[in-house]
């Protein structure tokens, strides 16, 4: 509850909390008016997870609370966490979930059961992921391997390494759009349109198209007074990415719905806007 988070930070003055970007970007909507207590009560650093936190929110909250985040990266199978931004002196990279913390990450084929450099799916090993699913032998055929000697666990997201061991994440398998062949990670649509002055939130998502099967769209808020347009900000990212990639529709809103946890959903945004 933005409205409480104040309260509650002059209150208990913590030396660190963590949200979702969803909850990160209310706290932002916010801050201005609470210059005081920010002031007040520094924070240590801030944390992040759960969904992938845009690099526009974590420098804004960087600046706005004179303090590192630490995004992190995880899940129920493997404990919870994963990968994790580390705090100074070490790199902190906007946009990526920062280093293995915890169990081995590497990047395997998306179809075939073996491990590969470059983009792919990321999977996981080590003594604290889930041995498998009770009574679920479908899923576990799907979701593990073996590869040289160690088991693997596929976790249904799509990313990289870049040289220095900085895990990015392009999105949820599921979630990519594919755009009669061509492949469109949202995550990269989103990024694009947050350097948008005007854009305070935004979730791209794929809508049906008759004969590509998928196209792409975008849902956004925009920030308290703007007046850009749907034309202002297809034209924006026409000049910052390739055709294919900029949102064929894009619907203002005031607020994105969200799901039960506050994670913003791509998958049945489509049909919950009236577009499929």
């Amino acid at each position: 509850d933005a409205l409480k988070f104040f309260r509650w930070l002059d209150a208990a003055s913590p030396s660190w909390f963590t949200a979702v970007p969803t909850m990160h970007q209310a706290i932002l909507a916010r801050s201005k008016r609470n210059k005081d207590i920010i002031q007040k009560n520094k924070l240590r650093f801030l944390r992040s997870s759960s969904a992938s936190l845009p690099s526009q929110v974590m420098k804004e909250l960087e600046r706005v609370f004179s303090a590192p985040i630490i995004e992190g990266y995880g899940m129920t199978e493997a404990t919870h966490q994963m990968a994790s931004n580390p705090l100074p002196p070490l790199s902190q990279k906007p946009g990526s979930v920062g280093l293995e913390a915890g169990p081995k990450i590497r990047i395997a084929h998306e179809l075939e059961n073996y491990l590969i450099d470059g983009i792919g799916e990321v999977v996981i090993s080590g003594p604290n992921v889930t041995p498998g699913y009770e009574n679920n032998f479908e899923a576990n055929k799907k979701s593990f391997f073996d590869f040289e000697g160690e088991r693997w666990f596929r976790t249904g997201d799509q990313g990289a390494f870049d040289h220095d061991g900085y895990l990015s994440l392009t999105g949820r398998l599921k979630e990519i759009i594919n755009r009669g062949g061509e492949k469109i990670s949202p995550l990269e649509v989103d990024e694009v349109l947050m350097d948008h002055p005007s854009v305070a939130q935004v979730v791209t998502f794929a809508v049906p198209h008759e004969k590509l099967g998928e196209d792409v769209a975008a849902a956004l808020v925009l920030e308290e007074g703007s007046k850009v347009t749907e034309s202002d900000l297809k034209a924006f990212a026409s000049d910052r990415m390739v055709e294919f990639k900029v949102p064929k529709k894009i619907v203002i809103l005031s607020e994105i719905p969200k799901g039960a946890t506050g994670k913003l959903q791509r998958i049945g945004l489509a049909e919950k806007l009236g577009l499929a």
